[in-house]
Order: C-alpha cells, then sequence, then structure tokens
C-alpha cells in the first residue's frame, strides 16, 4: 500500500492524555488507559474525515494495556516520547498527528513533519 492512500496515522501520548484531566487517574494508571483506550475505539479522533490508524503508547505502569479493534496500543520499552520520536520517524512521509501537551515532544515530532493537536482532541475536559 503506498504512502499516499494509507490512513492518517494518530498516535497518542497515553500518559499526556490521561493525565491532562485530575480525575484520580494516578489511582489506577493501567485502568485510566484502558479507559481511553476504550474511548479512542468508540469515539476514534472526533473532527478527523476519513479512515485513521490510532496507536496508544503507554509506558510505566500502564504497559500490559492490550489493543483493541480500532486500536493498536503500544507498551514503550523505555521513554514514551522517544518511542513515539521512533514511530513518527518510522512513518517516512506518512501523514501523522501526535496527539500530546508536552512542548518538548511535540517539537520533536514537529522536527520530522508530523502535525500535533492537545488532548482535549481526544478527551474533553
Amino acid at each position: 500500500m503506498s504512502d499516499s492512500v494509507r490512513p492518517l496515522l494518530v498516535i497518542v501520548d497515553g500518559a499526556n492524555v490521561v493525565g491532562s484531566v485530575p480525575d484520580g487517574w494516578w489511582r489506577d494508571r493501567r485502568g485510566a488507559a484502558e479507559r481511553l483506550r476504550d474511548r479512542l475505539a468508540a469515539d476514534g479522533v472526533p473532527g478527523l474525515p476519513g479512515p485513521v490508524e490510532i496507536v496508544l503508547v503507554v509506558e510505566g505502569a500502564a504497559r500490559g494495556v492490550d489493543s483493541a479493534p480500532g486500536v493498536r496500543v503500544e507498551a514503550a520499552p523505555g521513554s514514551g516520547d522517544d518511542h513515539m520520536v521512533e514511530l513518527v520517524a518510522r512513518a517516512g512521509d506518512r501523514p501523522v498527528l501526535v496527539v500530546t501537551a508536552d512542548r518538548e515532544l511535540r517539537r520533536r515530532v514537529t522536527d520530522l513533519g508530523a502535525e500535533v493537536a492537545g488532548p482535549r482532541t481526544v478527551r474533553p475536559a
């Protein structure tokens, strides 16, 4: 499949998106990541036309969250930020949107050609 017909790759910074709302996520990081995965599987990314491929990157206590239909979960082997940068680099010319509020990560992925959006894109406050 050529890059021109591949769907938009949406990479979601799980820790950053979960941490964007103080709803007690810190008591159950894995459960919070699973709820985010389930919301992404049910709702996708509101406002994005056409098919998208969603990758939820988890790290730390959220490792071990399984993928679900429509959402591939990847456990970062080390730094979640480094893993997301690697995913963007591997995407080549494919369009990529990274969902995070992390300023340094945003800089790193835009340097590689990705677009960025904040956590509210996938998780209303």
